[in-house]
């Protein structure tokens, strides 16, 4: 559930954006004030705690504050700490989390009081480089989703932008320089309190716990000059706004008319569609991430055909396809191959023979809760036929566990005692929908 924003906040966030909205080079010099706000740091901390995060390397989490100091007394003292500025940052604990290609991805997890002053900051500043975002940004912004940008992509392969640059980002969140970074904050802010603060959380030291369970500081630390660690609050703002930068320069010299190339970037995930060649948009795309002192990674960007084949954003597969009844050409967005299998090796590792002992109530609830967030977002598009392959395969492997949770000899008698009505019926399985969300036609 989202929470709403309350009035004076939105009242100060509206007056910022439109400060930033009509001067597009006026310098913000006078927001310290407002991030040790009681009001601010309030909301700061629900939102914070909304997000359900794990404690950081402290081990202190939102329900020990509340039980022991309590929220008021908690903040209180980050208020005096921000406003005397005796506040420092405390170490992010790294942990490492799968990649769907058997690689790990680390997350940085801030303390709680450092996620809720990072809140607070970005609840004052966003709004000022909201302003000045592209319309071709759809990552990590108020009011705009993965779908908008799916959208976009699927709008400009109806326009017949059929080549595409699937372009990815050689460590993006571990390479960003802090000089530039802070340079381009500094264009819109030049409050040396804001500047300060976030100056600390991109040197915060990074600390992880080894094998023999000892915790060692890996990385961070004030001779640290690259990375923003990913799973701080105010880092996805940051990484957006220096990949804002290319936006800007592909919106100023009106790349999108000159090369007859759209992009379309959700925070460091872009993809460029082009009318012709793809050639000269690559080579600008790869001059201005140069200058950024950012890489592309070679092996995983690829030029691809729409017309003859498909490619991957944001979970989603698209391509050109003919349409059967009027034979004219549409784009089709669909679940890719890789989240269907991630779904599909969620599934059978829930439905586990050795997780019989559980009780079967809080399986099927687990199963349930896993197929609804999947749902939420992939139920989108043409995603009938996708769904209805995902829809087998989870009844499959819930006859399949149910069967050995009863004993029952073979699976035509699970069959046969379990049909998918039984499954939705008496065991509450949750059931995917198999018509397409998305109905409009849009060929051309």
């Amino acid at each position: 559930m989202t929470l709403a924003t309350p009035g004076k906040i939105r009242t100060l966030q509206r007056k910022l954006y439109c400060k930033a909205k009509s001067e597009p080079s006026f310098r913000f010099y006078a927001l310290y004030d407002k991030i040790y706000r009681p009001d601010i740091l309030s909301h700061a901390y629900d939102l914070a705690r909304s997000n359900k995060g794990a404690p950081g390397i402290d081990g202190v989490s939102f329900e020990s504050i509340e039980a022991g100091e309590g929220k008021e007394r908690f903040l209180r003292k980050l208020q005096e700490e921000l406003e005397s500025r005796s506040y420092r940052t405390g170490a992010v604990r790294r942990v490492w989390i799968p990649k769907p290609d058997g690689s790990e991805r680390p997350l940085g997890i801030p303390t709680i009081r450092d996620r809720v002053a990072q809140m607070a900051v970005k609840l004052v500043i966003e709004p000022i480089f909201e302003a000045d975002f592209c319309e071709t940004s759809y990552g990590f912004r108020p009011k705009r989703s993965a779908h908008d940008a799916a959208d976009a992509v699927a709008e400009s392969l109806l326009r017949r932008h059929g080549q595409v640059i699937d372009a990815d980002l050689s460590k993006y969140f571990d390479t960003i320089p802090h000089a530039k970074l802070l340079a381009v904050v500094a264009e819109r802010i030049c409050d040396g309190g804001i500047l300060w603060l976030i100056k600390q959380w991109l040197k915060a030291a990074i600390v992880e716990e080894g094998k023999d369970g000892k915790l060692r500081t890996t990385g961070g630390g004030k001779g640290n000059r690259l990375g923003t660690p990913q799973g701080g609050v105010i880092s996805p703002l940051l990484a957006n706004l220096y990949l804002h930068l290319l936006d800007r320069i592909w919106e100023r010299h009106d790349l999108a008319k000159q090369y007859g190339a759209r992009i379309v970037r959700y925070a460091d995930d872009l993809v460029i569609l082009c009318t012709g060649s793809v050639h000269r948009p690559l080579d600008t795309l790869r001059y201005v991430l140069d200058r950024l002192d950012l890489r592309l990674n070679d092996k995983k960007t690829r030029i691809v055909n729409a017309y003859k084949e498909s490619f991957d954003f944001l979970g989603f597969s698209f391509c050109l396809r003919k349409s059967c009844k009027s034979g004219k050409l549409y784009p089709h967005v669909e679940p890719s191959r890789r989240s269907v299998q991630r779904i599909k090796d969620r599934m059978k590792t829930m439905t586990d023979r050795k997780r019989t002992p559980i009780p079967l109530p809080a399986l099927v609830e687990e199963v349930n809760m896993s197929l609804r967030g999947w749902s939420g977002y992939f139920h989108y598009r043409n995603c009938t036929g996708v769904f209805g392959e995902v829809k087998w395969h989870v009844e499959e492997r819930m006859r399949t566990h149910l069967r050995r949770r009863f004993k029952l000899q073979s699976r035509a008698q699970a069959q046969h005692r379990l049909p998918s009505s039984k499954l939705y019926g008496s065991y509450n399985l949750f059931k995917l929908p198999t018509t397409a969300a998305w109905r409009k036609a849009h060929a051309l």
